[in-house]
């Protein structure tokens, strides 16, 4: 860990004399730039002050023994310092003068506390208002944080008035370098991180925000999408293993229903509807944001919920599709991927990227596409949504048309 900067003096404050007219006496420690103040309970006459020395001018037997004690307390705070960073512990202003005033450390609140027991909230919330993927989201930071403590600063956990700007930044190259995170899955990982901090401010058990001048900046991700071609060859590819089977059929579904893998797992019967035509739908609210999906139910989708109607886990679950975990299916989706010959990137989020697009490219107005994805308005779609060149030459064929 390396050395910080440490300084202890004395001061008096001459504008809160007693009633001998004598000044308190301050103690000001330094660390990094950073003060803590205390008051030592000693007084003295302002003129018998030195403040460039920081001391008592010694002219009776009291005033040298103050110095004498002023001595011994210097001498006491700088072997608690020196303590400390043999320990290997976070050095501070404030821990130096806790540690030399005796406060008890039972009342200091620890950043992994503090992160459990936000954690367990969230669990009671499933359902209510929060969603099992973001509950496992804080489960898996709250383990990267653990992590981190233990290989960086080779401790079980941090009190909370310790964490400050270096301990972010260090978060952040380690994220980055030990486990290879790129820039935005880093940043997605410090906005979890950066609420156990808003607690912290908002309980008092941390006083200086540590993010305090630090904003977060997502990079632009070009998603990969199936054109139609590629769908097709997904599609139509007989599979004999039925796991692959299985995932290509609900990832086939989601490319036809713009259906979010979480809302596809949640799929049952009651979000089908038939309107006064005759015409199947799912009427859904999503479970991220709660806006309802609307998406007419096409034939190739309807042959889909057909196929695994009797399927043991849709029946045991009432559920239409047996969706595996997202894990699995993103796995076994680079496997198909390989055996159609597709050079993409092939996850469950591709399908509602490759849905948007399709859409688009056929015609359909992006305010009718933002309906069906569930999104609130057209600025989250487009997005989503890609220009095929496809769609571009279709336009400059009418152009030239009308040149003509």
């Amino acid at each position: 860990m390396e050395r910080t900067s440490f300084s202890v003096l004395f001061y008096i404050r001459r504008t809160k004399p007693n009633k001998n007219g004598e000044a308190p006496i301050l103690m000001r420690i330094t660390v990094n730039g950073v003060r803590a103040n205390s008051y030592i309970k000693k007084w003295i006459d302002p003129e018998l002050w030195s403040v460039t020395k920081g001391k008592a001018i010694e002219k009776t037997k009291y005033v040298r023994e103050l110095n004498l004690y002023l001595d011994a307390v210097k001498l006491r705070i700088m072997k608690i310092q020196r303590e400390m960073e043999i320990d290997g512990e976070l050095i501070t202003a404030q821990r130096v003068l806790d540690k030399y005033l005796g406060k008890d450390q039972k009342d200091r609140k620890t950043l992994l506390t503090v992160f459990r027991e936000h954690n367990e909230k969230c669990k009671q919330l499933i359902g209510i208002d929060m969603s099992p993927a973001t509950v496992e989201r804080y489960e898996t930071s709250l383990k990267h944080t653990a992590d981190f403590i233990k290989q960086v600063y080779n401790r079980d956990d941090f009190y909370l008035d310790e964490v400050n700007r270096k301990f972010i930044e260090d978060y952040e190259f380690w994220f980055k370098t030990e486990k290879k995170c790129s820039h935005n899955t880093t940043t997605k990982y410090l906005k979890n991180f950066k609420k156990i901090i808003r607690i912290a401010l908002a309980n008092d058990w941390l006083k200086t925000d540590p993010f305090r001048d630090i904003h977060f900046r997502l990079d632009e991700v070009e998603r990969d999408f199936l054109e139609s071609h590629e769908l097709k060859k997904v599609y139509v590819k007989p599979f004999d293993i039925e796991r692959l089977a299985i995932v290509r059929d609900i990832f086939i579904f989601c490319c036809y229903t713009g259906l979010a893998f979480t809302d596809t797992t949640q799929l049952s019967g009651e979000h089908i509807s038939t309107d006064v035509n005759g015409a199947k739908w799912i009427r859904k609210p999503r479970q991220k944001t709660k806006d309802m999906c609307n998406i007419p139910l096409l034939d190739i989708p309807l042959q889909i919920i057909e196929k695994y109607r009797e399927h043991p886990q849709c029946v045991a679950k009432g559920l239409l599709l047996p969706v595996p975990s997202n894990q699995k299916m993103n796995g076994y989706l680079k496997e198909i991927g390989d055996q159609c010959g597709i050079r993409k990137t092939v996850t469950t989020h591709t399908a509602r990227h490759t849905f948007a697009t399709q859409m688009l490219a056929h015609g359909v107005s992006i305010e009718n596409v933002a309906k069906m994805l569930g999104h609130s308005d057209t600025k989250m779609t487009r997005h989503y949504a890609k220009v095929l060149d496809s769609s571009i030459l279709k336009d400059m064929e009418k152009v030239q048309i009308k040149m003509k």
